[in-house]
């Protein structure tokens, strides 16, 4: 019995996986998603596509014909440390729902949505970046100077 959770356990932790998937405006009307994803040590080529349903936006898989559309507006590519970047033009007013979707080989597809509300996104800057990706972070440098201020009392 020991043997088989060993080997249960041993495939969940080699899986591939999306990390976290954030996104940005590069102007008014541009979307910048990023999508860091994990792989396991042993794996061959990786290929990320970004989805709305069923239409793709784009993907770096050769095999796979982008929807007609957004030949001209979406651009994805990968980029090192494991980050599948989408660049799309003309981003519409309103909700917009975006799936990375990476895949190792012939193992299945792992996925992240996220629904981007133009209205509310960020320009893309590192500040912008650490405030969507490290939360954590932000919750340190904000509670610092507060306990600086308590101290000084």
């Amino acid at each position: 019995m020991s043997f088989f959770t060993t080997i249960l356990l041993f495939g969940f932790a080699s899986a591939q996986k999306v990390i976290q998937l954030s996104y940005c405006s590069i102007d008014e009307d541009h979307l910048r998603m990023d999508c860091k994803y994990s792989l396991p040590s042993e794996s061959s080529e990786v290929f990320c596509k970004y989805t709305h349903g069923e239409r793709l936006f784009d993907t770096t898989d050769p095999s796979e014909e982008q929807h007609a559309p957004f030949k001209k507006r979406a651009k994805a590519r990968i980029f090192p440390g494991n980050i599948c970047r989408l660049l799309y033009k003309n981003l519409p007013n309103g909700k917009s729902t975006f799936t990375c979707n990476i895949k190792v080989g012939d193992s299945a597809p792992v996925t992240k949505t996220s629904v981007v509300e133009k209205k509310l996104l960020l320009p893309c800057s590192a500040w912008s970046v650490l405030l969507q990706s490290c939360s954590g972070l932000l919750l340190t440098l904000m509670t610092f100077p507060m306990l600086l201020e308590i101290h000084w009392l």
